[in-house]
């Protein structure tokens, strides 16, 4: 099938900055899309051939959708899966996949399923509401301090929380959850797997993560991570493992913790270009987002190594500061050498909202990251 200047059309739910700059390689590539979205606010809307404004979530609206596109992706987790997988026995290609979606929508489902393929990740416990766990620490089940993750609909350090004293548990929602063992682990790391339908598989280099020690949000990328050859290889083949139970088809970002003892265990997954992996742009021969569409389209897959060093900046709201952005001292920030700011287009700024992120790039990983600090300290994202 000719995806180029053709009469093809992917079809994108959701449109915010990840569908964003997925559209920068479908502009590459002259391949039409449709984006939906529930704002007519969305950073894709102007990126796009088609933009059309409806609930992700509904039904009917994902089904009416999906049928007007010939193939169908996303680019955040929480859609309805119901509809793609009507889709799918409509004969629609979606990618990735229902079933994979279905499974990874859910934490408790997700880590149950690397139970089942003796994949490696924290011991944890299933509750159907929050409401159960004071029972469980009370009968000896469960022991504080362990970290409680909403079974959906949890991101961006929403949903998650360290439990380390009784009274922590009358804050959580009574829905269902998992809690998890607190590992004490030295780093936080990711590897991006992209693999095709074809069964052609790439990893991209591991990173490691650094997070916000209050909003559980990641504020620094780096890439490579600064580890001995053989942990990044265990990570690395770790990563083709779970893509491979998955049998995944598209981008897949595998977020991991590496122990005290040199274990890498499997946190959880997003099946989608993922925030780790945004220094590709600059840092990259193939960018993830053109991976990802390389890897839907079942096209070959290209080269994953760096050019350069990279480190990656989240641009997230100020506290205190909600309305009208403003990108403090920016100008300053691209004074700077190997600096290149991404701004999502979100007109609206509140505390740790991701608002954009900055890339730097430099041969030495110590000199991007030192400049990257110098970034962080220097612009701001504040309301007018």
């Amino acid at each position: 099938m000719s995806y180029f200047s053709s009469d093809f059309k992917l079809g994108i739910l959701g449109g915010g900055q990840l569908g964003k700059m997925m559209l920068y390689a479908t502009r590459k590539f002259d391949i039409a899309t449709k984006v939906i979205d529930s704002s007519k606010d969305a950073p894709s809307r102007l990126a796009c051939d088609e933009f059309v404004q409806g609930d992700i979530l509904d039904y009917d609206t994902v089904l009416e959708f999906g049928r007007s596109v010939d193939l169908l992706t996303f680019e955040i987790e929480n859609v309805n899966v119901d509809a793609l997988e009507t889709l799918e026995n409509e004969g629609k290609k979606v990618y990735p996949s229902s079933k994979t979606l279905r499974t990874i929508q859910n934490k408790a489902t997700q880590k149950l399923f690397y139970t089942d393929h003796h994949i490696p990740t924290a011991p944890f416990s299933r509750f159907a509401y929050a409401s159960e766990i004071e029972d469980a620490i009370d009968n000896g089940g469960l022991s504080i301090p362990f970290v409680w993750k909403s079974a959906r609909f949890g991101y961006d350090g929403q949903g998650v929380k360290v439990i380390r004293t009784i009274s922590d548990l009358k804050e959580l929602p009574n829905t269902e959850c998992i809690a998890e063992a607190l590992i004490p682990f030295k780093n936080e790391l990711a590897v991006i797997v992209a693999r095709n339908e074809s069964g052609e598989i790439k990893t991209y280099p591991t990173v490691e993560m650094e997070f916000h020690p209050e909003a559980n949000q990641v504020e620094y990328v780096l890439c490579p991570a600064r580890l001995p050859e053989h942990i990044t290889n265990k990570a690395e083949a770790l990563a083709l493992k779970v893509a491979d139970a998955y049998k995944h088809v598209g981008l897949l970002a595998v977020e991991m913790f590496l122990t005290k003892d040199d274990d890498v265990l499997v946190n959880e997954v997003a099946p989608r270009p993922h925030n780790s992996g945004h220094y590709s742009i600059e840092g990259s021969f193939t960018c993830q987002f053109e991976q990802h569409l390389r890897a839907i389209l079942n096209l070959p897959l290209g080269k994953t190594e760096s050019t350069v060093a990279g480190v990656m900046v989240n641009l997230v709201g100020a506290e205190n500061h909600t309305g009208d952005v403003l990108y403090k001292n920016i100008e300053h920030i691209m004074a700077m050498d190997g600096v290149t700011p991404h701004i999502y287009g979100k007109k609206q700024t509140r505390p740790f909202r991701k608002m954009g992120h900055v890339t730097i790039i430099d041969k030495d990983i110590n000199k991007a990251r030192a400049i990257a600090q110098n970034v962080k300290e220097t612009i701001q994202v504040i309301s007018k």
